[in-house]
């Protein structure tokens, strides 16, 4: 719980600041990838690997895969009938008899209609949310953020002794 307070924290603060707009954004996108795909699976884990790897924010990946959570199960008939079109399809056959037959690709769980069609969705939703999410995120710090610094509680915060040493520790220390 502790964990997904501060990731839910590091994004807010992320959101509200004046930098990383494209790791939000990608970490949302990835996040719609988690939330498609199973729990336990290899395409999880090398996901899990490329936001270590890569700076990209994983609370909102994190966040974004706990809502298309959801999504995924409602989307899961139609993710049922395009995974199994995927997987009839004649012409991909031999390579999905080679990859099924290599050791770790199975693992995947892409024989599964489910698990074909919730990437596929998935994959093909997560390349247009990036630059979606990409101009909310720029638009809603030049509407939301730059009218609120306007206010007058904000400039009271501001001037308070707290808010000094406040900022003065997260320069130094996070």
């Amino acid at each position: 719980m502790t964990l997904l307070l501060k990731q839910l924290f590091a994004f807010f603060r992320m959101l509200n600041s004046d930098t990383g707009h494209n790791q939000l954004a990608a970490g949302l996108s990835c996040g719609i990838i988690l939330g498609f795909s199973p729990f336990l699976s290899l395409q999880t884990l090398i996901l899990l690997f490329v936001l270590l790897f890569f700076r990209i924010q994983i609370g909102a990946a994190f966040m974004a895969a706990f809502f298309f959570k959801f999504v995924a199960w409602l989307v899961d008939p139609l993710a049922d009938a395009l995974g199994r079109a995927v997987l009839e399809n004649e012409g991909l056959r031999p390579l999905f008899v080679s990859l099924y037959n290599m050791p770790l690709v199975p693992l995947t769980r892409f024989n599964n209609s489910i698990v074909m069609g919730s990437m596929v969705v998935g994959v093909l939703l997560a390349i247009p949310a990036f630059f979606i999410f990409r101009s909310l995120i720029l638009k809603y710090r030049a509407t939301f953020v730059a009218r609120f610094k306007e206010t007058k509680i904000w400039k009271a915060w501001t001037a308070t002794k707290f808010y000094a040493w406040y900022t003065t520790y997260e320069k130094l220390y996070l």
